[in-house]
């Protein structure tokens, strides 16, 4: 994974200590109720669609442009999920990094736009549409949390109730 300018260049500056980040994901599901997903190029697992947000950036923009980078899928976001902290991360190189992570619902923008899914980055070995049933088994642990998140979500009958749990 190309890590970002801003986060290396910060690494330069603090080594291996733990970073706070802000990130984004998404449940993209087309009008078929199809998943999208990518399998990672660092894990060989398949995710959903993530990334760091840029400096300055606003959450469901840079959900929007992750997207597309790793998918080549135009999505417009359609709800919040949800705004959490993930477990520390440690990663290979020993680099350490925790993310608040805000869970966006996204749709393609358009048959076409969902048709038009491909590999557009270094970061996914593959990318596809899913049916409901037929989720990959090596489906990423995170991912699975967030798509129980999903479901949670949508069962809810007062969705606003979800964001007040502590």
């Amino acid at each position: 994974m190309p890590i970002p300018d801003f986060v290396a260049s910060l690494r330069s500056r603090i080594g291996t200590d733990l970073l706070w980040l802000p990130g984004v994901s998404a449940v993209v599901r087309d009008d078929d109720g199809r998943l999208l997903l990518g399998r990672r190029a660092d894990t060989g697992q398949w995710a959903l669609p993530s990334g760091i947000l840029d400096p300055g950036e606003e959450p469901a923009v840079g959900i929007v442009r992750e997207v597309a980078e790793e998918t080549a899928v135009v999505i417009e976001v359609t709800a919040v999920v949800g705004v959490f902290a993930t477990p520390v991360i440690t990663y290979p190189n020993g680099d350490r990094s925790a993310y608040l992570d805000t869970l966006f619902l996204g749709r393609p923008v358009s048959p076409a736009a969902a048709a038009g899914v491909r590999v557009a980055d270094d970061e996914s070995l593959e990318v596809g549409w899913f049916a409901p049933d037929d989720v990959p088994d090596d489906l990423a642990q995170s991912s699975r949390e967030r798509l129980d998140l999903e479901r949670e979500f949508l069962a809810s009958p007062d969705r606003a109730a979800l964001f007040a749990r502590t």
